[in-house]
C-alpha cells in the first residue's frame, strides 16, 4: 500500500475536522457549490466520485466477466443481505430507538421522520462508493462490477415498493431522474471510459501498461475520496454544529445497523468458505448505502428541514468512517478466508 492508503484514516480525519471548519468559515462557497446539481445530484460531488472509481474500471477485465455467473455463491449474498435483511433490520432499529428507547428525547413527529431517513438509507444499497471499498480490500474488480450492476438493476423496479412498504405509505415519489442519472454518472460513464482505456492500453503495451497506468492514477483515487469527504461535511458544517446531540442519537442505531449487518454478510461469508477478493465487497456492498438517492427521496418527500432529510445526511456523516474502519478490519483478517474455490 501506499502513503495515501496507509494512512487513509489520519487523512479522512483531517477532511472531517476540514470540511466543518471550512463549512461554518466559508458557507457561501459550500452553498454554492451545493447549488450546482440536476435532478438532486450534485455535479462537482458526481466529478469526484467519477475521479475515484474510474481507475478501478480501469481494472475490470470484461473477458472474465463472462464466469462470475459460474461462481453465484458472492452474488447471492449481497442479494440476501440487501435485499431480504437489511431493509427491515434497519426498519426495526429505528422503530426501537426513536419509538422506545430515545421516546423521551425527541418528539413523536420527529421520531418518526427520523425513522424514515433511516428506511430510506436501508432500502439503497451502495452503487459508487463501493469501487472504492473493494479495491481497499484487494477485492475482485470484475465480481464487485457484477455485484453493483445486479444491485442497480433491482434498485429500479424494487426501491419504491419496499420504501412504500417500510414507511407504511403507497405512493413514494421517487425521483427517478436522479436513481438513472446517478447509475449513468457513477456506473455506465466511468465503466465504458475504463473499458475503452483498458482496451487501447492492452492494444499498445498489454497488461504491463495497464498496471503501470493504475498504479499512477490509484493516489487520484485516494484524492477524489478525500476531496468528497471535504465537500460533504462542508455541506452539513452548520447542522453539525446546531444539533450535535440530535445527531447523536441519530448516529447510534445507525452505526449498530452497520456493524451488525458487516458481521452477519462477513460471518456467512466464511460460512459459505468464500475467497478473500469475493467476500470483501459481497459484505461492504450491503454494509454501505447508496446516500445520494436517499438523501434527494427525503427531500423531495418531507423537504430539505425535515428530520428525514436530517437522519440522511448523518448517514452519509458517519458511513466514511465507519466503512474505513471495516476495510481495516477486512485487510487484518483476509487469512480467515481460502484464497481460492472452485464455486464462489
Amino acid at each position: 500500500m501506499g502513503l495515501f492508503e496507509r494512512y487513509l484514516s489520519v487523512w479522512v480525519g483531517l477532511c472531517i475536522v476540514a470540511g466543518v471548519l471550512l463549512g461554518n468559515i466559508l458557507p457561501g462557497i459550500f452553498q454554492g457549490i451545493a447549488s450546482i446539481e440536476y435532478a438532486h445530484v450534485n455535479l462537482i460531488v458526481a466529478v469526484l466520485i467519477w475521479v475515484m472509481i474510474y481507475p478501478m474500471m480501469v481494472q475490470i477485465d470484461f473477458s472474465a466477466i463472462k464466469d462470475v455467473g459460474k461462481k453465484p455463491k458472492g452474488l447471492f449474498l449481497t442479494l440476501v443481505v440487501n435485499w431480504l435483511i437489511k431493509p427491515f433490520t434497519m426498519a426495526a432499529l429505528g422503530w426501537l430507538f426513536f419509538k422506545v428507547l430515545f421516546v423521551g428525547w425527541v418528539d413523536p413527529q420527529s421520531a418518526t421522520e427520523y425513522i424514515a431517513g433511516m428506511i430510506l438509507l436501508g432500502v439503497a444499497p451502495c452503487t459508487a462508493m463501493v469501487f472504492v471499498w473493494s479495491q481497499l480490500t484487494d477485492g475482485d474488480p470484475n465480481y464487485t462490477l457484477v455485484q453493483v450492476s445486479v444491485n442497480d438493476i433491482i434498485m429500479v423496479f424494487a426501491f419504491a415498493p419496499l420504501a412504500a412498504l417500510l414507511l407504511g405509505v403507497t405512493d413514494i415519489a421517487v425521483p427517478w431522474e436522479t436513481l438513472l442519472l446517478s447509475v449513468v454518472l457513477y456506473v455506465l460513464l466511468p465503466l465504458i471510459a475504463g473499458a475503452l482505456t483498458r482496451h487501447r492500453l492492452e492494444k499498445n503495451g498489454g497488461n504491463s501498461q495497464v498496471e503501470e497506468f493504475v498504479g499512477t492514477l490509484k493516489p487520484w483515487s485516494v484524492i477524489g475520496l478525500l476531496a468528497t469527504v471535504v465537500l460533504l461535511f462542508g455541506f452539513q458544517a452548520e447542522k453539525i454544529i446546531n444539533e450535535p446531540v440530535v445527531i447523536v442519537l441519530i448516529a447510534i442505531p445507525l452505526l449498530i445497523q452497520t456493524y451488525g449487518i458487516f458481521v452477519m454478510a462477513y460471518g456467512a461469508a466464511r460460512a459459505m468458505k468464500l475467497p478473500h477478493k469475493i467476500a470483501a465487497p459481497a459484505c461492504l456492498i450491503g454494509t454501505s448505502n447508496f446516500f445520494e438517492l436517499a438523501v434527494a427521496v427525503a427531500i423531495s418527500l418531507f423537504g430539505l428541514n425535515s428530520g428525514a432529510a436530517l437522519a440522511t445526511v448523518v448517514g452519509v456523516l458517519v458511513e466514511v468512517p465507519v466503512m474505513l474502519s471495516l476495510v481495516a478490519m477486512i485487510n487484518r483478517t483476509s487469512h480467515w478466508f481460502e484464497d481460492d474455490h472452485p464455486d464462489m
